[in-house]
């Protein structure tokens, strides 16, 4: 495999994370991510929208709190 170059910052404030995980047999997966604070609060807030409208979406549908109850007549 190619060996990943060394993270540099690109921002002052970056984090960085990387973690090696062992298969056995020799095999290892290896993870590496960067993330600023301004990238993770853009994340969480797309996050937050995607959910509000699902409920939105699901409560037009009728699906709110009533979800569980059977049809009246039945």
């Amino acid at each position: 495999m190619n060996q990943a170059s060394p993270m540099l910052p690109a921002h002052p404030e970056e984090m960085h994370a990387r973690v090696e995980i062992s298969l056995g047999g020799g095999r290892t997966l290896t993870a590496a991510a960067r993330a600023t604070p301004a990238g993770l609060i853009a994340a969480a807030i797309l996050v937050a929208a995607v959910l509000l409208s699902a409920t939105a979406l699901l409560r037009a549908r009728g699906a709110g709190p009533q979800a569980g109850r059977a049809p009246p007549g039945r």
